[in-house]
């Protein structure tokens, strides 16, 4: 496994500067932040990653105040409780994608949410060092937030993250890191441990390395 500088300078060398491998990267949210966000804006976040898996993000997002006012507001407590005649009507709404499954993936993820004392708390306790135990964490206890769905509804949230995509995760596998991305503890364990001695090299954060992985290919 390469020197973070290394790996930074053949994303430079691709994309021209510094200044454009990092471009348009927006600075994580603190702890402090992250604890302070409402319940209900976290489930809605969990429910926009989740329906735009696999269909249209774009779609999706013009259609999100319909989602906003079908699920009301996405407070935890109501969606909580999406059976029989609650059910029925959502999926009989055009303002919303009618994905049966995913609905109801809506009433788990609100009872998870619940389950927390403080789910933006619970988030911001983990910190960039335990972002991978988080991860996991998502895809036991909450219903279709493994993988990158849970990776890009945190991002959205202002978590500091890394993101599997396509080219991070080739260059994880072109330094040694993993031989393929595999939702395990142990693969993830060692994806955290490289990007803590990245970190450890630089004091870039993980979105910035995750950035500087993606780039590099």
């Amino acid at each position: 496994m390469r020197h973070i500088d290394e790996i930074l300078a053949v994303s430079v060398e691709r994309k021209g500067s510094k200044e454009l491998v990092f471009a348009g990267l927006e600075q994580s949210a603190s702890q402090d932040t992250l604890a302070a966000i409402p319940d209900d804006r976290w489930l809605s976040e969990m429910g926009r990653a989740v329906f735009q898996a696999g269909f249209s993000w774009k779609t999706v997002d013009r259609m999100w105040p319909g989602f906003e006012t079908a699920f009301h507001g996405f407070d935890p407590g109501w969606c909580s409780h999406i059976e029989d005649e609650r059910f029925d009507a959502l999926v009989a709404k055009t303002a919303i994608v009618r994905h049966g499954p995913k609905i109801h993936c809506i009433a788990e993820n609100a009872r998870f949410v619940l389950g927390k004392t403080g789910f933006g708390a619970w988030v911001a306790q983990f910190g960039p060092e335990r972002y991978s135990e988080l991860l996991l964490a998502l895809k036991s206890e909450g219903s279709r937030l493994g993988g990158t769905t849970g990776q890009y509804f945190l991002r959205s949230m202002g978590v500091d993250s890394w993101i599997l995509s396509r080219d991070v995760s080739a260059r994880l596998v072109a330094e040694g890191v993993i031989d393929k991305v595999v939702v395990t503890k142990r693969c993830y364990g060692s994806i955290q441990d490289a990007f803590d001695n990245w970190r450890g090299q630089s004091g870039y954060s993980l979105k910035e390395i995750s950035r500087i992985l993606a780039t590099s290919l």
